[in-house]
């Protein structure tokens, strides 16, 4: 469903208070730092509509969901629903390998590297926790190494959480330059994807949730 407003290709959805974005993968989700890096998500929504305020993050390799919000209100509204964990994500990804479990968690204390920044590292003294659940949907074999297709779902929000997570259960995301072995013809791209989001409406507080299809 969408207002009178002109037809943004990036928008799956918007009611005036929010939008429901699909972020490509290689796209930022924000501006970065030099004028090589101000073609955003952010950036091209502007284009057609008035107000757009961030609310979240998807790392630049990672594609699918992300809500904007349109008024400053309704910022600290999504804000608070993030902050206190009412927000429900739901990750798709391939993995270099197989998990410890079909169904399971890990959890992890992380902190920037700041001598290698971006990387995030485990420090169990002075970094924040990290929690991730798990799902396998599936296992295949290419060859001589096991594929694993899987659903993550984040109880926090860490930076790269589910990348330094993946690798720290020795099966990185194929296609992470980080903390995997970088994008092949084969994974062209990091292979994580944004699949689902639900969240209080910032109007009344009844449930809505948004799912997109996965491109691998």
């Amino acid at each position: 469903m969408k207002s009178n407003v002109p037809d943004n290709p990036y928008v799956l959805y918007e009611d005036g208070l929010f939008l429901i974005a699909d972020k490509p993968s290689g796209l930022l989700s924000v501006p970065g730092k030099g004028p090589e890096k101000q073609d955003c998500l952010l950036s091209r929504l502007e284009r057609d509509y008035e107000s757009v305020f961030t609310v979240h993050r998807l790392d630049q390799g990672t594609s699918g969901l992300m809500v904007y919000a349109r008024d400053g209100e309704t910022r600290r509204f999504l804000g608070r629903q993030f902050e206190e964990k009412r927000v429900v994500k739901e990750y798709e990804a391939l993995l270099l390998g197989t998990l410890p479990s079909e169904k399971g968690s890990s959890e992890y204390k992380q902190r920037l590297d700041p001598d290698n920044r971006p990387w995030q590292i485990i420090d169990e003294e002075r970094g924040k926790r990290g929690i991730t659940e798990w799902d396998v949907k599936d296992v295949i074999q290419r060859g001589d190494r096991a594929i694993t297709r899987v659903r993550f779902f984040p109880l926090t929000g860490r930076t790269h959480q589910l990348r330094l997570h993946s690798r720290e259960l020795d099966a990185p995301i194929a296609g992470d330059p980080l903390y995997g072995e970088g994008t092949t013809g084969e994974y062209p791209r990091l292979m994580l994807h944004s699949a689902y989001l639900e969240f209080p409406h910032p109007r009344d507080g009844r449930s809505i949730s948004f799912r997109l299809s996965v491109p691998f």
